[in-house]
């Protein structure tokens, strides 16, 4: 069986290809993510996957797409639904180019990762089965994911800190910009009240 995968970025293919592999399934790659964003977090990817394919003599298919300004707006009006439009939105492709392009089935590396929404990923995938008469080959890859994690750090493949797009970015990194937010109020404040209370008179009248 020729099985199209759809590839997020090399850590996540690494179990995923591994496993459709030993189904002896015929496997070729296709990137195709416009979500990811900035430019050069997209281009760490990409290229992290043309390293790694290499040296698993895997054919991958790249639709090379940086896509800014396109995913905002077609996110930005429901970015509570913001994943499964972006599932839709890169799979559809995928989908597409099996069913013209003699595969039996198509799949994705995004159902290793245990932080994608799995459900609406399966819903999307199956949705596009029926609408372009080809077969979602379904795995759950998420059991191998600390495995699949260990890999790739042995090989130094880029690993990334965030999903893909400003707005997982943004989620990524939440707390943090809270607890800095609230560090910088309180130093304010904290300046402010010595000023208030001439607290560095204070110190130096002591000394």
């Amino acid at each position: 069986m020729k099985v199209l995968l759809h590839i997020c970025c090399a850590p996540c293919s690494i179990m995923s290809i591994k496993k459709l592999r030993e189904e002896n399934l015929d496997v070729t790659g296709y990137w195709y993510n416009p979500n990811i964003h900035p430019y050069m977090e997209y281009r760490a990817r990409r290229d992290a996957l043309r390293n790694y394919s290499k040296l698993i003599d895997l054919p991958v298919i790249y639709k090379d797409e940086y896509g800014l300004d396109d995913f905002c707006k077609k996110v930005i009006n429901n970015l509570k639904d913001r994943c499964k439009i972006c599932y839709a939105d890169r799979l559809v492709v995928v989908a597409k180019y099996a069913k013209e392009n003699g595969y039996d089935a198509f799949c994705t590396s995004l159902l290793y990762s245990p932080y994608q929404d799995h459900e609406a990923l399966k819903e999307v995938c199956e949705e596009l089965s029926k609408a372009f008469d080809i077969k979602f080959y379904y795995y759950d890859f998420r059991p191998f994911y600390r495995e699949g994690q260990e890999e790739a750090k042995k090989l130094g493949i880029y690993m990334q800190k965030y999903c893909g797009c400003i707005f997982s970015e943004e989620d990524r990194y939440e707390k943090r910009i809270e607890r800095e937010r609230i560090k910088e109020e309180i130093d304010k404040e904290w300046e402010k009240y010595k000023k208030e209370n001439q607290i560095e008179d204070l110190k130096k009248s002591s000394n």
